[in-house]
């Protein structure tokens, strides 16, 4: 009974979660939008201007998505203004065949391709996509062509006029959704690095979930720099967007620090099987710090609501007694294990520092006590996107994946539309319907979304057709279609069969008011939805396939460049000291994300078919390296940050300098593939080992003499020396790795 009222309220929790989330938000808003000029039009007798505007708000809002509110509102404009040009266009399109279908291609094309310039220009993209196919659904009667795209124009200011009236009713709900789902994330990859640490059967499992999470976590962390930097240079700094700055600011060093701290799982294996009971305290540390990032995340503002700071501290000392007995009790064999646990400890400590701020900035900070982020310097964090005609041009090539992208709508919407207009389709738009919303730049979406699209289409069609048979007052088919529709935008993002079935569901209600035949229209719109979803499905496998081996190059180089750019930033303040520069901050921030980045392209690599998968043992590998590589990075630029340093030598210069090598010469070997080969034959990476060699032997010797006088100094020079060592062989072995993966 316990565990059924305990799923009952986390279920209504979820449910309460979901209401107030930016998805629901948008979705009434739509559904606002939508049903007010319809409402109106049939009231004062102008249905079709109600229509015009109704599809306007409907069309431009798929631009309306996370991110800063003046770019929100930039986007809604620009997709207003496509949305106008594209029903005029369309609205004149009435030509034979033979003319119409290379135009449709060519307007496609062109519409498609403006995704060159980010993902918001692709959903404003999307919605002129919208605009054109849907433009063959309608033919105005009482208006003129140029009267309704003018309305349709309308419609778009109209939903940006309910954006904007939103904002100001709730200008925080975003930025909290998003800081409450970075909460989430960040504590499940915290239990899951906890459940690395005891027992498992398959932790590679685990270690693939993790660099998921990751890759999520530095996702969220990008909306969150465009919501809060941008949202203080458009309005100036205010009290609570800064606090946020700063707890974002815990947030990213949670995840480097976790990065930085890396756990010997092997050794790990063995001190369990000795003594399970301290791995248990761990664990239970670690779970109770996850719990309490849960429970800030559901708190949100109200600060009574977050968890108190003594279950944990009372963790830390049931751990620290621990490590302390085992010390006292163990030999001079355990002192290794010993050391294992106190750095766990000290790594755990790091992280309980963190929470605490978070929590006291989110409780009552006083503002005379925070050192808030400079303007100018945040806004170096936030990678402007490039608006240049000349991305036009520089794209325009068989390489570009948007390219590809586009030419294969043009040409499958081209297919689409001749197919319907030869077998006398009852409505060819839903074809090119399906086309436009599955048909995606990667074959691994597409196939998903073809999936999911033609599951959702069935199962609603089935529903549908049940309700239609027993519901005929038209009041109550139009609440239905009204809420079909709201749920299927909230969903649409999180789960898209479950956002399909919905879609599918409010279409056929709304035909069933305005037509009889509705049981014909379920007919033909799974019947297009399937011929849609096989000819989109169909073109990512033989229409200039983007598969991802082509693609991954690109992402290996952008990974090992932000590596070597964040590697030469920790050796420039290694020799520097003082307080950690802007550049130092933003060449992390790169590196984390070019890593994520490296990882999502590998996973899209795998959905591929077999035979589309070349060099992937290979690839997976160098991929792990890239990861490995920037978690000794974050591990030596969390150790200098948080010590006091000697200063740097000329060795320590010395291996900088061959790491960097081994790095140059891996990102030149994408060009120049035979020159990395010869330079193999010489065996120069034999010479990087022995130079490495004589210096760690010099370096240990004095590291040794100088230990009498001050243990610290051997601490640093063990860490630093150790980290240089392994970040030099694992350059040696990508730069090896590279040569055996033939990209051309």
């Amino acid at each position: 009974m316990k565990a059924f009222t305990q799923s009952v309220s986390d279920n209504f929790k979820d449910l309460v979660q979901f209401l107030k989330s930016t998805s629901f938000s948008k979705a009434l808003l739509i559904g606002v939008a939508v049903t007010v000029p319809i409402a109106l039009g049939v009231a004062f007798g102008h249905f079709e201007i109600g229509l015009a505007l109704c599809f306007g708000a409907f069309w431009s809002s798929p631009s309306d998505v996370s991110g800063s509110y003046r770019h929100k509102k930039i986007g809604i404009l620009f997709s207003a203004a496509l949305v106008m040009v594209m029903t005029f266009i369309g609205g004149y399109l009435d030509l034979t065949a033979v003319i119409l279908i290379p135009l449709l291609g060519l307007l496609s094309f062109a519409i498609a391709y403006l995704s060159v310039f980010g993902f918001r220009a692709s959903l404003i993209s999307f919605s002129g996509l919208l605009a054109l196919v849907l433009s063959f659904a309608h033919d105005p009667q009482e208006l003129e062509v140029y009267q309704y795209a003018l309305l349709t124009g309308l419609g778009g200011l109209w939903y940006l006029l309910l954006t904007v009236i939103w904002h100001y009713i709730n200008p925080r709900g975003q930025t909290e959704e998003t800081l409450s789902e970075t909460y989430v994330l960040t504590a499940e990859f915290l239990e899951t690095r906890g459940k690395l640490v005891g027992p498992q059967a398959d932790r590679e499992k685990l270690q693939a979930h993790l660099h998921e999470l990751q890759e999520k976590l530095t996702t969220n962390h990008e909306t969150l720099r465009d919501i809060l930097i941008s949202s203080r240079k458009s309005s100036g700094r205010s009290i609570y967007q800064s606090k946020r700055l700063l707890i974002f600011a815990q947030l990213v060093e949670m995840l480097e620090t976790a990065v930085a701290n890396p756990v010997n799982y092997d050794k790990m294996d063995v001190l369990l099987k000795a003594h399970p009971e301290y791995i248990k305290s761990f664990q239970n540390l670690i779970f109770e710090m996850s719990a309490q990032l849960r429970t800030i995340a559901r708190a949100g503002t109200n600060a009574k609501k977050l968890p108190k700071n003594s279950k944990l501290s009372a963790c830390f000392k049931r751990v620290q007694t621990e490590i302390l007995t085992f010390k006292e009790n163990g030999g001079t064999q355990d002192i290794e294990d010993f050391l294992m646990l106190q750095n766990l400890f000290e790594y755990q400590e790091e992280q309980f520092e963190k929470l605490k701020k978070i929590k006291w900035l989110l409780g009552d900070a006083a503002t005379e006590n925070l050192e808030f982020v400079d303007r100018e310097t945040a806004e170096r964090f936030v990678a402007p996107q490039d608006y240049d005609p000349k991305v036009l041009l520089q794209n325009f090539s068989l390489k570009s994946t948007i390219f590809k992208h586009s030419l294969r709508l043009a040409v499958t919407v081209m297919i689409g539309y001749a197919v319907g207009t030869l077998f006398d389709f009852q409505n060819p738009y839903w074809i090119l319907l399906t086309i436009i919303v599955i048909l995606r730049p990667s074959y691994g979406l597409t196939k998903a979304r073809s999936k999911d699209r033609v599951i959702g289409t069935l199962i609603g069609g089935a529903i549908a057709s049940l309700i239609v048979l027993v519901v005929h007052n038209s009041y109550l088919l139009g609440v239905l279609g009204l809420g079909s529709l709201i749920i299927a935008f909230s969903m649409v993002q999180k789960n898209y069969k479950i956002g399909a079935t919905f879609i599918t569901l409010s279409v056929v209600f709304i035909y069933a008011i305005i037509r009889t035949d509705v049981l014909n229209v379920i007919q033909y719109r799974v019947f297009d939805t399937l011929l849609g979803a096989t000819l989109a499905f169909l073109a990512t496998l033989w229409l200039w396939p983007a598969w991802g081996f082509l693609e991954i190059k690109d992402s290996i180089q952008s990974g090992v460049a932000a590596n070597k750019n964040f590697l030469d930033q920790i050796a420039l303040y290694y020799k520097q000291k003082g307080k950690v520069p802007t550049a130092y901050k933003i060449a992390r921030k790169e590196a984390f994300l070019e890593t994520s980045n490296l990882s999502a392209a590998l996973q899209r690599m795998v959905q591929e078919p077999k035979s589309k998968q070349k060099y992937l043992d290979e690839i997976y590998e160098l991929v792990v390296l890239n990861h490995t590589f920037l978690s000794s990075l974050a591990s030596l630029s969390t150790y200098i940050q948080g010590h006091t340093t000697t200063e740097a030598s000329e060795r320590f210069q010395a291996i900088i300098d061959r790491i960097e090598q081994n790095l140059d010469e891996m990102l030149d070997s994408f060009q120049h593939m035979e020159n990395l080969s010869a330079m193999e034959e010489i065996g120069s990476e034999n010479l990087f080992k022995e130079h490495l060699s004589s210096i760690t032997k010099e370096d240990t010797g004095a590291a040794d003499v100088f230990s009498k006088r001050e243990q610290r100094s051997l601490q640093e020079a063990h860490l630093v020396w150790e980290q240089l060592q392994w970040l030099l062989a694992l350059s040696a072995k990508m730069r090896k790795l590279t040569v055996q993966i033939k990209f051309d």
